[in-house]
């Protein structure tokens, strides 16, 4: 008789336009719903994912209010990513009064509201030096759940770009680890393999076919700057007079991680919030003279091509998509994650079944 295999929920708290969410619906896990404050995610999580969405700030929800989300004798999956700024190494102003601090220890507040079997949240490594992550962790602790973190270089999860990330997953089953790159065949992949077959666009242009795949426009300095640059290279290349005058200080001499091309044969830099600016970190296209598009930034997050971001016939507007892809969770990296999880679950299976294990 073919053993039944045991269903898992789960609830999304900070979900952007799905990352997260979408990648673990590739491993099988159902996500019932998406919370996030803001409006801009609403359209790509419902267009792209079989979930509600929640427009609510996380602070202002009860355990009760989203228990009412999970199938009932299911696994319950809480996950999440509570906004980074204030812990990235990006943001040098954050202090221990930010307001962003209390989202995390609102999510800390739901997991102990609703003891769901399994937890999990992605964020960024400087979290870790912040005693709120001690707090979170103690808590699940304090809850009965088994808890690990580790830092994940996506790269190493086929993810085509530099981006070192904090993984931590908790459960109440048992001990639960992140699946080794070698178990899910997952090696490291290049910008080339991403985005090489993507139309050729100018700087400032974009594609009939994919308004997503549009670029910034360049200024005629800008433009005689792309053309100087090279591939992994930075200003550093350039001819003297198309130095900018920061950059010739002393000061601005150890900031050469900006106006570069990307390589094509290497993962990308990681991309941020603004990776659609040539002049905001080496988000240079390797081959064209433009900074990379927000189809191409979406790409190097591991988004399906036909991911959708805005309505059709609606305007792109690409400071708003540029964050929503700069935010987000790669897809591929909540795969891997919803994977770990999957195993996990069918680890327990036995006892899930026998009832030694019982999900509320």
């Amino acid at each position: 008789m073919t053993q039944r295999r045991v269903s898992i929920s789960a609830v999304d708290l900070f979900c952007g336009a799905g990352g997260l969410t979408h990648g673990l619906s590739k491993a099988g896990i159902k996500v019932r719903i998406g919370v996030d404050i803001d409006p801009a995610c609403q359209f790509p999580y419902t267009a792209n994912n079989k979930a509600q969405f929640l427009l609510q700030s996380v602070s202002e929800l009860s355990g009760e209010d989203l228990s009412q989300y999970y199938t009932a004798g299911s696994v319950r999956l809480l996950a999440g990513c509570a906004p980074c700024q204030t812990f990235s190494s990006y943001n040098q102003k954050a202090s221990e009064e930010d307001d962003r601090w209390w989202l995390l220890r609102d999510f800390s507040r739901l997991v102990g509201e609703i003891l769901p079997e399994i937890v999990t949240m992605e964020n960024v490594v400087g979290l870790l030096d912040h005693k709120v992550f001690g707090e979170f962790e103690s808590s699940l602790e304090g809850h009965g759940y088994e808890v690990m973190h580790q830092l994940v270089n996506c790269t190493d999860y086929g993810i085509p770009q530099h981006r070192t990330r904090l993984v931590l997953l908790a459960s109440r089953l048992g001990p639960i680890s992140l699946l080794p790159p070698k178990h899910l065949k997952k090696s490291q992949t290049s910008v080339w393999r991403a985005i090489g077959d993507m139309p050729e666009l100018e700087a400032g242009g974009s594609d009939p076919d994919d308004p997503l795949h549009q670029s910034s426009a360049l200024s005629p300095l800008n433009m005689k700057r792309m053309k100087a640059s090279k591939q992994g290279g930075t200003w550093r290349d350039w001819p003297e007079e198309l130095v900018a005058e920061c950059h010739r200080k002393r000061s601005g001499k150890t900031y050469p991680g900006v106006y570069g091309r990307m390589t094509k044969l290497d993962p990308a830099p990681t991309i941020t919030t603004q990776f659609y600016g040539f002049g905001n970190g080496r988000f240079g296209h390797p081959t064209q003279d433009r900074a990379i598009s927000l189809r191409e930034g979406a790409l190097l997050q591991s988004f399906p091509r036909t991911y959708q971001f805005v309505p059709e016939g609606q305007p792109v507007r690409m400071k708003v998509i540029g964050r929503l892809i700069g935010n987000a969770v790669p897809v591929a990296l909540g795969k891997a994650i919803g994977q770990s999880i999957s195993a996990h679950v069918k680890a327990h299976q036995e006892g899930l079944e026998l009832g030694r294990i019982s999900p509320a």
